[in-house]
């Protein structure tokens, strides 16, 4: 069960979507609660998207109430480059049973979420916390001013979690609560007994008693519709929330050193500040989105394929500490290339703004304080010309420049 120093890429996701939601209503009659709408889509699809978006490829939905809706909505889906499986409970066995039944499905290591409440922060921040402390399960917690819906949790100086009051032994007031996030060892499969397991009830005070939990605090957007009035403030919230101010950068010569037409996995280096710039922005809850050219793809020098490896191992490596790139956007034309199909004039080289307008169909794009930082004079021209501030950078200053973002 150790892992501490251990390399950690979390590529699985499970998420608990079998609730009843009996304080809805009749909301819930026909409908599982994840899968209300929200602004004319379902809210599952508002949290799955919040989650691929870090780099989660495996995803696991964990049903029962209405299971047939979300498997005819959500089995064999894709959502970016995650796929999705939905596995319904045989009996009712609780959030705890519930992955019990899952267990031949699970990684060694994986996120677990509620399928009703979205905790917006930086997952890959929890999963790093989780391997520093060596534990079976890691908490996102959130600061609230009313602790008695919730329930409260409490740490010691080291971040161990204490205690777990459920929401019916407490008062009231200012605290912290469980948002719902977790990351865990399958070695928590030991810990859920057969017949109805609740996971918050059953198993994880047991653990805390152990000293196998650990919590992480962490201020993001926090909403969960499990009553009628967080869910009407749902409809106006979270498509403001999910609409995202961005962060555009520059590939080679920004954040990585510039080989000359890199590609090669080995010979990816990253520039002073620049793994850091990026978790930062990750912190701050806005997207990072590389726009990058790539001619070398139209001389023949390497392949589409070769430039995908090169930024997986990118993002690899950026998840080891904590932190992600959203989305890579590629221009590879040029019009003098040796590669036919790809020798051409076009409108996604920078510095045309091709890149940008692709990006921003994709993605529910802030543009009003948008950000582009690269170190040539097409980032720039291509930013001006988008109506973006642009900022350059010689590759080793970026967390100066950085310094110039309000984040």
């Amino acid at each position: 069960m150790r892992h501490r120093g251990e390399r950690l890429l979390l590529r699985q996701a499970v998420i608990l979507v079998g609730g009843l939601g009996t304080r809805l209503g009749s909301l819930t009659r026909d409908v599982p609660k994840p899968m209300l709408p929200v602004a004319g889509e379902p809210f599952l699809d508002i949290l799955l998207r919040n989650i691929v978006r870090h780099g989660f490829e495996d995803i696991i939905l964990l049903a029962r109430h209405q299971a047939q809706n979300i498997r005819d909505h959500y089995a064999s889906r894709r959502i970016g480059n995650a796929s999705i499986r939905v596995l319904e409970e045989t009996a009712k066995a609780g959030t705890g049973g519930a992955l019990r039944e899952a267990a031949s499905e699970l990684d060694e290591v994986f996120l677990l979420s509620n399928g009703d409440s979205l905790f917006d922060f930086n997952y890959l921040a929890l999963a790093q916390h989780f391997r520093e402390k060596a534990c079976t399960l890691a908490l996102a917690l959130r600061e609230v001013p009313d602790v008695s819906r919730y329930g409260q949790v409490g740490l010691d100086i080291s971040g161990k979690v204490v205690s777990f009051a459920e929401k019916n032994r407490i008062s009231g007031g200012p605290g912290l609560i469980n948002g719902g996030v977790y990351v865990v060892s399958r070695q928590i499969l030991k810990d859920i007994g057969s017949g109805e397991i609740s996971l918050e009830n059953d198993v994880i005070p047991p653990l805390i008693k152990r000293g196998h939990v650990y919590g992480k605090q962490f201020d993001g957007y926090f909403l969960d519709i499990g009553i009628p009035a967080s869910y009407a403030r749902a409809q106006h919230e979270l498509p403001a929330q999910m609409n995202r101010k961005v962060v555009f950068f520059d590939r080679d010569g920004t954040l990585n050193r510039d080989e000359g037409y890199t590609h090669k996995v080995e010979d990816l280096v990253w520039l002073p500040g620049s793994m850091e710039v990026i978790r930062r922005c990750n912190e701050a809850g806005r997207l990072v989105i590389v726009l990058t050219n790539q001619a070398g793809i139209a001389y023949g020098y390497y392949d589409i394929d070769q430039m995908h490896r090169f930024n997986r191992a990118m993002n690899d490596q950026l998840r080891e500490q904590g932190a992600h790139i959203d989305a890579f956007y590629f221009c590879p034309h040029h019009p003098n290339g040796a590669v036919a199909n790809l020798t051409r004039a076009c409108s996604c080289r920078k510095p045309g703004t091709g890149l940008f307008e692709q990006a921003c169909g994709d993605w529910p794009i802030d543009l009003s304080d948008a950000v582009m930082i690269g170190d040539k004079p097409s980032d720039l021209a291509a930013a001006k010309e988008f109506g973006v501030r642009a900022l350059r950078t010689d590759g080793s200053d970026l967390e100066n420049i950085f310094e110039n973002i309000e984040i």
